[in-house]
């Protein structure tokens, strides 16, 4: 059976009640554990394990260095695109807003990658908006116009095909990061009204595509305000157990983007504060101590430095939301405004501060093993 099915067999408001029925009894019980379930998580992320954060807070932090040491990878995204067919009511990449259209070229690729391999990066992450412009051959030719510069190339593009993935993993592709950005199918369609996005099925579908094709690293998430970031977490979390039975030899990272101001008027209908951010960092960091954690800069730089010592493992610094960013401005508009705006070396020397090492290289392809 696949997730699309075993998802849609949940009734959504009974998961809310369980998440919200949850009581201290259960949140101790999921805390004296080393292994945690599903129904642990529904715990760990209820309002019941509020008082329990301080304790959260440092179990996550054991676990955390004891599978990944005092090290924080970084990476950073090269936008190389924002064109988009799709109309996502959230997104500054919206097709309906008028703004200034761009592709890179291959010399601006070139350029760019450069500039961002000057700043010390060794993983970079290629991100377009969803279009037929930025399909599988434009990706493959820039994934091998910069392979010699990165150890890992990861993307965050349109939903591709099996094949498409395999023949992106031949040419140096390490990882795919593709978000639902909210598994509630209803809401689903009234965030992505038009454009291949609508179609929440595919993309769900899409991940299996990825894992049929043996793609080293999965990045999920979900962008927390569209839904009760609990039951969205929750449903991420259900996924990931999915993905791990059936793809057990792909690892897997969680993101946790919250929403950003963005060009338009779009206001998430939910909030989720820095303090939920942390317990949904901790609570996923013990249900699953081999998951990948990451930060990116949506976050103000007093939360990163606080969060980076509590269960992130990976971080991005000094990232530019546009394409062409890194090596010259060329006004094209952001996709979101960072909200921390320190430079590597910054981010890089708060890191070290805290008795962390940064990781800028950590995978080469002569090291997987077949």
């Amino acid at each position: 059976m696949d997730f699309i099915d075993i998802i849609g067999k949940l009734d959504h408001e009974d998961i809310l009640q369980q998440i919200y029925a949850k009581t201290s009894t259960d949140v101790e019980a999921a805390l004296s554990k080393e292994k945690c379930s599903l129904h642990d998580f529904l715990a760990l992320i209820s309002p019941a394990a509020a008082p329990y954060l301080e304790y959260m807070a440092q179990e996550s932090r054991r676990r955390t260095q004891k599978r990944f040491g005092k090290t924080i990878q970084m990476y950073v995204p090269l936008y190389l695109s924002n064109y988009c067919t799709n109309h996502c009511v959230y997104c500054g990449f919206n097709h309906s807003n008028d703004i200034t259209r761009t592709i890179l070229s291959a010399d601006d690729i070139r350029n760019e990658a450069e500039t961002i391999r000057s700043l010390g990066f060794g993983h970079i992450l290629l991100v377009t908006g969803e279009s037929p412009k930025c399909g599988a051959s434009y990706l493959n030719d820039a994934i091998k116009l910069i392979r010699p510069l990165f150890s890992q190339i990861s993307i965050e593009v349109q939903p591709l095909k099996q094949d498409e993935y395999e023949m992106l993993i031949v040419s140096g592709l390490h990882a795919v990061y593709l978000y639902q950005e909210t598994y509630n199918a209803t809401k689903y369609k009234d965030y992505h009204p038009r454009g291949l996005k609508a179609n929440y099925a595919h993309r769900i579908d899409t991940v299996e595509q990825m894992g049929r094709a043996g793609i080293h690293k999965m990045g999920l998430g979900v962008l927390l305000g569209l839904d009760d970031w609990r039951i969205d977490s929750f449903y991420l979390a259900m996924h990931l157990d999915y993905l791990r039975k059936r793809y057990w030899k792909t690892k897997y990272s969680v993101s946790f983007p919250r929403l950003r101001p963005h060009a338009g008027s779009f206001n998430p209908p939910f909030h989720a504060t820095e303090r939920d951010l942390l317990q949904l960092i901790f609570a996923y960091r013990i249900f699953d101590t081999d998951l990948e954690l990451a930060l990116s800069t949506r976050e103000s730089p007093r939360f990163r430095d606080n969060a980076m010592q509590l269960g992130i493992t990976s971080m991005s610094a000094g990232s530019h939301t546009e394409p062409g960013g890194y090596a010259a401005d060329n006004g094209a508009l952001k996709q979101f405004e960072p909200n921390d705006n320190r430079s590597p070396e910054q981010v890089m020397e708060m890191i070290k501060s805290q008795g962390y090492e940064t990781v800028w290289k950590d995978w080469d392809a002569y090291m997987q093993l077949v």
